[in-house]
């Protein structure tokens, strides 16, 4: 019975041992288990996580962007006064390399210039051959370049975002609105005028321009260059109340999408940058000096008979009447000698300062860095106050023009030139200064002499039936060799309308025009640009609703009485030449 009950307790002992052993495996391996699970936790942890972290850029390629090829930053809308957009950024993809990672550049090079034609094999080869870890190869593709390139599969070709610059006016109103580089920086007009504005605000910079307006301007100032072949042209609408531009047109222009593309002469800003002589546009001034700080009235008289002569110079009549010329007849003739005479009786000092308030004498307060001072005589002399009258021996551009002729017209208050419209989006009543440069009896005088030219005067062909245009004719030589070239000429029209109480100026100019058989061979401001303005007009009429006033007042009909008829002309020939017979 004992043995038996030793040998039962022996088989329970080892069975339990046993059983003690397999569950102390069992935790061993367990324990294993979850260390492995750990182990495997923590790399995935850390690969995944704090690696991603420290390296965003080595884990995509293995190479980081450098500091100065930072992606370009995100700049506002431009848009015109209605809030058409005249530039805008987009989302775009560009090109880099890293060539480290391209063992067969000269493969990829060539399945890139397939993509790329206008990029030359040699150039990628180059690129991708490059020492440096970061190339660009292409900056601002098209969705489906982006959509090729990606299919390659090339580990050593990347996409950064970038922010792409698009003008969809191209040509239209360049030189305002101005472009800016590849990295987003504004390079001219407004871009470069805004650049840090644009960078910061996300409202869109409203101008003054009407899209509407522009592409009429645009249009009938490049119809007109065309016709006459001239080298260039530039074209202005004004709101003459606050100095608003409505419109601004500098020909030839570029697209301002492949602005890196233009000649530099299609880049250049005519219509503030470039300075002209004005010729006998710049006659409104000096006859505006005339009746503002003298007494003289409609009825004052000037001996155009002959030349005038002053030391070595001599001015002379373009259009000669050779006679005694009322105030209203040098004007509606366009008299040189009349006007210079007008610019004597004033002085120097008065003239000068009479340029100077009206803004003529100093470079424009705008708001695009493309602007110049005029030229004007250093030292001023007699001579060139009475050269000046008529508009010789000065220059400035259209818009010193313009802007003096609007502060003119519009009853004698100063207005500065403006490109931007208040955020708010009135009207720029608070640019309209209260300086008064003329009295209102001056400047009404000067527009029933403006309407004169164009009924009675060399401003005919301006004309538009209900609408009562006046303006002024200009025609100047262009300088050359110390001298003048007669067959070099700048011809311009400068008109305001309605007269009787403007609200409009426009301006038209082409260099160098020549002369046609349907101008008779005559290239001058009342054959080129006239037309061309009376065109432009008619057009703003139907764009902005204009209605005709076919019952307007006819304000140049009391200068009438100071203009000769072509009859009393020829009595007063025949009764000299009777004269001098009987002598």
């Amino acid at each position: 019975m004992k043995g038996l009950m030793r040998k039962t307790l022996y088989m329970t002992g080892t069975r339990s041992g046993a059983l003690d052993m397999a569950r102390g495996r069992l935790v061993l391996v367990s324990a294993v288990f979850v260390m492995a699970y750990i182990i495997v936790a923590a790399r995935a942890f850390d690969l995944s996580i704090l690696q991603a972290k420290e390296g965003t850029a080595e884990s995509v390629s293995s190479f980081k962007q450098p500091a100065d090829q930072s992606v370009a930053g995100h700049r506002s809308d431009i848009v015109d006064r209605n809030g058409v957009i005249l530039a805008r950024s987009l989302r775009t993809a560009s090109l880099y390399a890293d060539p480290a990672l391209i063992p067969n550049a000269t493969q990829v090079a060539k399945e890139l210039h397939s993509i790329f034609p206008d990029m030359s094999y040699g150039d990628l080869l180059q690129k991708l051959q490059d020492k440096k870890r970061f190339v660009w190869i292409r900056r601002t593709m098209t969705p489906e370049d982006h959509y090729q390139v990606f299919n390659l599969g090339h580990p050593g070709l990347g996409f950064k975002e970038e922010d792409r610059r698009v003008y969809p006016q191209d040509h239209l109103a360049a030189h305002v609105v101005g472009f800016s580089g590849v990295d987003g920086n504004g390079l001219g007009g407004i871009e470069a005028g805004f650049d840090s504005l644009l960078r910061q605000q996300e409202e869109p910079l409203a101008l003054t321009l009407d899209v509407r307006l522009q592409h009429a301007l645009r249009r009938e100032v490049a119809a007109a260059m065309k016709k006459h072949r001239g080298i260039g042209a530039a074209g202005i609408i004004m709101d003459v109340r606050n100095g608003e531009i409505l419109a601004a047109t500098s020909l030839p222009d570029f697209d301002a999408n492949d602005a890196g593309d233009a000649k530099t002469q299609e880049k250049f800003n005519r219509i503030t940058l470039g300075v002209y002589e004005p010729g006998s546009t710049f006659k409104l001034f000096s006859t505006a000096a005339l009746l503002e700080l003298t007494d003289a009235g409609m009825g004052k008289a000037f001996d155009a008979t002959k030349p005038l002569q002053v030391g070595r110079f001599k001015v002379n009549d373009y259009h000669a009447e050779k006679r005694i010329l009322t105030l209203p007849e040098v004007f509606m003739h366009s008299s040189n000698i009349g006007s210079a005479l007008m610019g004597q009786e004033v002085g120097t000092e008065k003239f000068t300062a009479f340029l100077d308030d009206l803004g003529l004498m100093s470079a424009p307060d705008i708001e695009i860095p493309e602007r110049t001072a005029p030229l004007i005589p250093q030292p001023w002399r007699e001579v060139n106050t009475l050269t000046a009258s008529y508009g010789h021996g000065i220059a400035v551009s259209p818009l010193h023009l313009v802007s003096a002729a609007a502060s003119i017209v519009n009853g004698g208050i100063l207005v500065h030139p403006t490109f931007v419209r208040p955020q708010n989006g009135h009207a720029n009543d608070k640019n309209r200064s209260e300086v008064r440069v003329v009295s209102p009896q001056t400047a009404h005088r000067m527009r029933q002499l403006l309407r004169l030219v164009v009924t009675d005067g060399t401003g005919k062909k301006a004309d538009v039936p209900g609408f009562n245009v006046g303006g002024k004719t200009g025609t100047a030589e262009k300088a050359s060799g110390g001298g003048y070239d007669k067959k070099r000429l700048i011809s311009s029209f400068l008109a305001v309308f309605p007269a009787d109480a403007p609200r409009y100026a426009v301006y038209v100019m082409v260099d160098e025009p020549q002369g046609i058989k349907e101008t008779y061979g005559y290239a001058t401001g009342g054959w080129v640009a006239a037309p061309a303005v009376k065109n432009v007009v008619e057009s703003m009429a139907s764009i902005l609703g204009l209605q005709p006033d076919d019952d307007a007042e006819d304000i140049a009909a009391p200068l009438r009485a100071y203009v000769k008829s072509k009859e009393d002309i020829e009595k007063e020939k025949h009764l000299v030449s009777f004269g001098a017979n009987a002598d």
